[in-house]
């Protein structure tokens, strides 16, 4: 790959499947990072249409990308509200210390 191909790398071109965007949005939640999540989710919403996400939940687009950016504080029921949208769902796994 030439350095020129990789200034267009976009992660949006790889969300290709729910499988894809549910390991993009584990591995970035895994990183324990609120902000880093959050833009992961905005990358996602990207790649599907902010319109059509917002339109899924019940909200404006300027109000989703409000959710979205850093240092966003989104409430718990919008956060589930996006990732409903999104096709996705959290679980809980228990770790092993």
């Amino acid at each position: 790959m030439k350095l020129s191909e990789l200034n267009h790398w976009d992660v949006q071109n790889y969300l290709n499947s729910p499988d894809d965007i549910a390991a993009y949005l584990d591995a970035a939640l895994q990183e324990d990072d609120p902000d880093f999540f959050l833009v992961a989710v905005g990358d996602v919403i990207k790649a599907l249409g902010a319109k059509r996400i917002a339109a899924q939940m019940g909200h404006g687009e300027k109000s989703l990308y409000k959710s979205i950016k850093p240092g966003a504080k989104p409430r718990y029921d919008t956060v589930f509200k996006m990732l409903h949208a999104l096709g996705v769902r959290v679980s809980i796994t228990a770790t092993t210390h």
